[in-house]
């Protein structure tokens, strides 16, 4: 199994950066062959794609909503795929979630088997 777990929210003035973090627990195995993906729910609506990245081709995905403004990566040294944000607007507010999946990248949340628990991302006006 795959344990995901999340860190880096917080909250940010609009205009501002913060960088997230997404890594294997302890108990879980390393990203390895695994496609990763950032997802977010903004407060009273659907998790919606972000980006995401592969693992043998290492290349990368964006949402037209944050194309320019985010950029996706992965350390294997580290074992750690990170989520720059940056020129933050008030509706980046949301809950991101970092998932992962065996196979290709895909943008529907349904096609990710493990998933992190969240980590919130406020950003004020």
């Amino acid at each position: 199994q795959v344990q995901l777990v999340e860190s880096g929210g917080e909250l940010v003035q609009a205009g501002g950066s913060l960088r997230l973090s997404c890594i294997a627990s302890a108990s879980g195995r390393s990203f390895s062959g695994y496609a990763v993906g950032w997802f977010r729910q903004p407060p009273g609506k659907e998790r919606e794609f972000v980006a995401g990245i592969s693992w043998y081709v290492n290349n990368s995905d964006y949402a037209d909503s944050v194309k320019g403004r985010f950029t996706i990566s992965r350390d294997n040294a580290k074992n750690t795929v990170s989520l720059q944000m940056n020129s933050l607007k008030p509706d980046d507010t949301a809950v991101y979630y970092c998932a992962a999946r065996v196979g290709p990248r895909s943008r529907l949340a349904q096609d990710y088997r493990y998933w992190g628990q969240g980590t919130q991302v406020t950003v004020s006006s």
